[in-house]
């Protein structure tokens, strides 16, 4: 099996390519190496780029898996949640580089990140869930309240209303948006700067801003386990 993770650090920084099929779906194998990934960037203390391939940052859950049945679709759920909340407690810079397409698990992953750099074009960025038949998760729904501005939370929550990229930017899905052909480099060069930081600093300061949400982050995944989708 080839990896759905790629992993390098250079120079200071490091690079997560999602790299599942041309959806990048998140199954429970992909978040395995996800995590294992981040335990190699967290003892190396670089800031790291999570980006997709050309066109596609990631579709979400694999849907094989959340349509297989509700027992399979709240583990994989759950372990989406455990990525999300670790990654919004990252000791060092988390940015991503949305290189096309981000819906639903890929939108969260923008939605928890510490910058976003996103490719223009006729792309998609939202949370589809309720479009495609799924009540959102309580973890969810407390990254949207976090993440997206107040003024698209409904648009987005409630009515699975998909954004190009200069809405998503408005909506709070991104920072930044540049050539498609850019958006990786650009994302490095903001890791790059970002080697600058004291990390104990920044890991404290980020503890300390998002101490409610990963408090509620803990709570709404406990809840999800118990519940239905």
């Amino acid at each position: 099996m080839s990896d759905l993770i790629q992993l390098e650090v250079n120079d200071g920084v490091a690079l997560l390519k999602l790299n599942n099929g041309k959806v990048n779906a998140f199954s429970h194998a992909l978040i395995e190496q996800f995590q294992t990934a981040l335990d190699t960037v967290e003892e190396a203390n670089v800031p790291v780029v999570i980006a997709g391939q050309a066109g596609m940052f990631s579709g979400g859950f694999d849907l094989k898996v959340m349509q297989s049945s509700p027992e399979n679709a709240i583990a994989l759920v759950t372990e989406g949640s455990k990525l999300t909340r670790r990654l919004l407690a990252f000791p060092t810079p988390v940015i991503s580089a949305c290189t096309g397409h981000a819906v639903a698990k890929g939108a969260f992953v923008l939605l928890c990140s510490d910058y976003r750099v996103g490719a223009d074009g006729a792309f998609k960025i939202g949370l589809n869930e309720v479009a495609i038949g799924i009540a959102m998760h309580y973890a969810g729904i407390a990254m949207a309240k976090h993440g997206v501005s107040d003024r698209y939370l409904n648009r987005s929550l409630y009515l699975a209303e998909m954004f190009d990229p200069k809405t998503a930017l408005d909506a709070g899905f991104l920072d930044m948006i540049v050539a498609p052909e850019q958006v990786v480099d650009v994302a490095m060069k903001c890791a790059h700067a970002a080697k600058g930081l004291n990390m104990r600093a920044h890991k404290a300061t980020k503890l300390k801003a998002r101490e409610g949400l990963l408090a509620e982050m803990d709570r709404a995944i406990e809840v999800d386990q118990k519940g239905s989708l």
